[in-house]
C-alpha cells in the first residue's frame, strides 16, 4: 500500500520562516525584543502637519529604515482646513486596518492557507461635540469602530474566521486602541 501526501505551497508574501527564527532568537534573549518606535512630526501650517518615521531602536539597538517614510495630516475643508492629507483619527484608523490585515496575511501563510485578497473596512464614530469643546462630557475620541472583512482565500468561513481571530490577538494596533496606554506629554 503506498501512501501518497500532498505539499500545498502557498505564497502569500510572508517569510512565515523568518518571523518564526525571530520569535526564537528574542524567546533566548528577550531583552532583544524591548523596541521603541517613533516619528517626529512638524507643524506646516493651519491642521496641516508632516511626520517622518526614519528609524526605531530594537534587537539591542538603533535601527535605520532603508529611507525615511513620511505622512501629512491636515482636515477637510469642511473644518476650514486645505485637505492636504486625512485627520489624524483617520490615519489611526488606517494604522489599525493596516495592523489587522499584516496579521491575516501572516497567519495564513504559516497555517499553509492561500489568500486571493483581503479588504478592510474600518469605520469610527465620534461625536464632535468633545473635541469642539460643546459639551465637556463628551469624549474626544472614538465612541465605536466597526472593522469588516472580505476574505477570498482557499479556506473554509471557519478557517477564515479563526485567521482574523488569530490577527486580533496578535495585532500591537488592536492592543493600543483597545487597552488604555500610559501616554506622557512634556514641552521642551
Amino acid at each position: 500500500m503506498t501512501i501518497e501526501t500532498t505539499t500545498k505551497t502557498v505564497s502569500n508574501g510572508v517569510d512565515v520562516e523568518a518571523l518564526l527564527a525571530a520569535r526564537t532568537a528574542i524567546e533566548g534573549a528577550p531583552e532583544a525584543g524591548q523596541f521603541t518606535w517613533s516619528a517626529q512630526c512638524e507643524w506646516v501650517d493651519g491642521v496641516h502637519s508632516r511626520s517622518t518615521i526614519d528609524g526605531f531602536f530594537g534587537l539591542g539597538e538603533n535601527q535605520a529604515r532603508k529611507a525615511p517614510h513620511t505622512i501629512n495630516a491636515d482636515h477637510p475643508e469642511q473644518f476650514a482646513a486645505l485637505d492636504m492629507g486625512p485627520t489624524p483619527v483617520e490615519i489611526v484608523l488606517s494604522g489599525l486596518a493596516s495592523c489587522l490585515t499584516a496579521g491575516i496575511a501572516s497567519v495564513a501563510q504559516n497555517r499553509g492557507i492561500q489568500l486571493h485578497s483581503v479588504k478592510a473596512r474600518v469605520e469610527g464614530d465620534m461625536d464632535m461635540a468633545g473635541i469642539l469643546g460643546i459639551d465637556g462630557d463628551v469624549r474626544n475620541g472614538f465612541s465605536a469602530i466597526r472593522v469588516s472583512f472580505d476574505i477570498d482565500a482557499d479556506a473554509t468561513k471557519e478557517e477564515i474566521g479563526a485567521l482574523v481571530a488569530q490577527s486580533q490577538k496578535r495585532s500591537a494596533v488592536f492592543d493600543i486602541i483597545t487597552n488604555p496606554t500610559n501616554v506622557h506629554v512634556t514641552v521642551g
